[in-house]
């Protein structure tokens, strides 16, 4: 399976998400400051099933 980390960093950053603070082990947390929502993404994203579900807490729709 692709690494997915960089292009689901890449779709949060375009829709107005940045990195808020570092999670617990390989997790970050990425906030929206305009909506209030705040996603949990695991920098070893290696399935789409996961990238699509951080999409969809983020109130996005699917890419992958």
């Amino acid at each position: 399976m692709a690494d997915l980390y960089r292009e689901l960093i890449a779709v949060l950053r375009a829709n107005g998400f940045h990195f808020a603070r570092s999670g617990k082990g390989s997790h970050e947390i990425w906030l929206n400051p305009t909506t209030k929502r705040s996603v949990t993404v695991p920098r070893s994203t290696k399935s789409r099933h996961t990238a699509n579900e951080v999409l969809k807490q983020a109130g996005l729709e699917k890419k992958f």
